[in-house]
């Protein structure tokens, strides 16, 4: 079974390939937990799937923090910036919500925040404070004296009822984290074919079996969220 597989590797820190869906995006995402991000898992986002590099966070967590929705921040003071207002992302074509976008980051202790092993340390960082288990004021305080925004690692903060309302890769992401029982945080890329057009399935498909990935669709791990 496609989901068992994609669990057991999630928790051996290896990178699963999520398909969303044919009337969605139609993309696939390069998946692993972001508590096992390294120079090296960075470096195969970047180079086998090539779209853009984000770490998700779960709405509760995200609220608690204070880490806002990117358009949340653009709509929050329209008198001062009404460009930003109405860029808000309200027409996106193949979701009636709003985006995930949240803040961007780096680790303090990077240089420019780009290279591989300055988004290692900001991803693997990050997830460490934000599940350290310490009050919301504590890992708030170390957030802000470990990291600057902006930067270079998107955050996507998944919506409030995960998968009920939103179906897009930062909860099928995120869910399939809790599924595999490690902490619910997914680092994701989206996988970019030659053409310059997201890799078709086939094509995604034929990459897993070279490589010894899983790849498994967002159905799939509906199905599962659904029966958990």
């Amino acid at each position: 079974m496609r989901l068992k597989d994609a669990v057991d590797d999630i928790r051996k820190g290896k990178i699963v390939l999520i398909y969303d869906f044919d009337d969605r995006e139609r993309e696939t995402d390069m998946t692993i937990a972001s508590q096992f991000v390294t120079p090296d898992a960075i470096r195969r986002l970047r180079k086998d799937a090539g779209g853009l590099i984000c770490t998700t966070t779960p709405h509760n967590i995200a609220m608690e923090l204070g880490l806002p929705f990117m358009s949340d921040v653009f709509c929050s003071d329209p008198v001062k910036f009404p460009l930003l207002k109405s860029m808000a992302p309200t027409d996106i074509p193949y979701d009636n919500t709003r985006s995930s976008f949240g803040v961007t980051i780096n680790h303090r202790r990077t240089y420019t925040g780009i290279t591989d092993n300055d988004r290692a340390l900001t991803v693997s960082e990050y997830a460490r404070i934000i599940f350290s288990g310490g009050t919301a004021a504590a890992r708030t305080e170390e957030l802000g004296k470990n990291f600057r925004a902006p930067g270079h690692v998107h955050l996507l903060n998944t919506s409030e009822s995960i998968l009920k309302n939103r179906k897009g890769h930062t909860e099928l992401a995120t869910a399939l984290m809790i599924l595999a029982g490690v902490n619910p945080s997914a680092t994701i890329c989206e996988m970019i074919g030659d053409d310059g057009n997201a890799m078709t399935k086939k094509d995604v498909k034929e990459y897993a079996s070279r490589n010894g990935c899983v790849f498994i669709e967002g159905d799939e791990i509906i199905e599962a969220w659904e029966r958990r």
